[in-house]
């Protein structure tokens, strides 16, 4: 709401985006849970439902790590290759009589420490994240496909599959431990970003490093902290994987890390940094999660649901570009 004259004026649309950056992510969400209830007989089944919840908890969990890095202008491509990689670490130890507690604190502490090196890298040798993180996607890659030697690894141990196979009733809908985890994991990042110190810091550098090095902000402490607080993300993300599937497969989730960026940028965050919210991520996650399953209910191919998740992707950019050229 603008002030001309002591009058009060509406908001522009653009203005109404940025203020309010997960009403867009919410009215899609709706809008793809109508169009996919009417084209299809099975789409708004609560069991469904349940299950677009669970499959969008990985993509959620990587996402959910991806905004705060994208909240300070920076990007994470390795993140779903680092998941992979702590699934199959994960799996082996396990395979190896390993305790189940053990296997998973190893897959999280990979996870934190690839964080660790990616932020290291970005504030002390001020590389650009895109240049890391592509660097540390593609070795990655092939680290996962060494360690499970061109086949996937079964997971038998009860802990690891936790996530996936424990489940209670609530109102009649089956919900995971795996959904109330990335619950209270999105609730916590909220709180951290709109009520803590260290959330106003991240906004800050993201939106001005420079001005924030000149208000006393620690900017390098505050980038060093979102990746190794991301990587953490990435890590429980592994854990949620194997609770979906009890297998760890190097070939899974290849486009992982762009649908967690698909997932941010459709939730409102800005990929130039200082904007955003984990409560539009979440709904970003699932619009990924009702288009997939919506369009495989309707028989449409897996190759032109990529191709809609990218048109999503290109859409929701243009959207900020546009909302930030309205504000100024």
């Amino acid at each position: 709401m603008t002030t001309v004259n002591g009058a009060r004026e509406r908001d522009s649309p653009g203005e109404f985006l940025l203020r309010a950056p997960a009403v867009g992510p919410a009215l899609a969400l709706v809008v793809a849970v109508v169009v996919f209830s009417l084209s299809t007989d099975t789409f708004f089944d609560l069991d469904n439902l349940s299950t677009v919840v669970q499959q969008s908890l990985v993509v959620g969990t990587l996402a959910l790590g991806q905004t705060l890095i994208i909240l300070i202008a920076g990007i994470d491509l390795s993140n779903a290759s680092s998941m992979v990689v702590a699934t199959l670490v994960m799996a082996k130890l396990a395979a190896a009589d390993t305790n189940g507690f053990v296997a998973l604190l190893a897959g999280v502490v990979l996870t934190i420490l690839v964080g660790l090196f990616i932020g290291t890298l970005a504030t002390r040798v001020k590389l650009p994240a895109f240049i890391i993180t592509l660097g540390t996607f593609t070795g990655l890659t092939a680290v996962a496909k060494l360690i499970a030697g061109g086949q996937a690894v079964p997971v038998g141990d009860g802990l690891l599959q936790w996530l996936g196979t424990k489940r209670y009733l609530f109102g009649g809908i089956p919900i995971t431990y795996g959904m109330t985890l990335a619950l209270i994991m999105f609730l916590v990042v909220w709180y951290a970003l709109t009520k803590t110190a260290w959330g106003k810091h991240v906004y800050a550098v993201g939106n001005a490093p420079e001005s924030a090095r000149l208000s006393g902000i620690k900017v390098n402490r505050t980038v060093l902290s979102v990746y190794l607080v991301g990587g953490l993300c990435f890590g429980i993300a592994a854990w949620q994987a194997l609770g979906r599937t009890p297998n760890a497969d190097p070939n899974q989730f290849q486009l992982g890390n762009l649908d967690s960026i698909t997932a941010v940028v459709l939730g409102g965050t800005s990929l130039f940094g200082g904007r955003g919210s984990v409560l539009g991520t979440l709904f970003g996650a699932l619009v990924v999660a009702v288009l997939r399953s919506g369009l495989t209910q309707m028989g449409v191919d897996g190759n032109y649901q990529d191709l809609a998740t990218g048109a999503l992707l290109i859409a929701a950019v243009v959207v900020d570009r546009i909302a930030r050229r309205q504000q100024s």
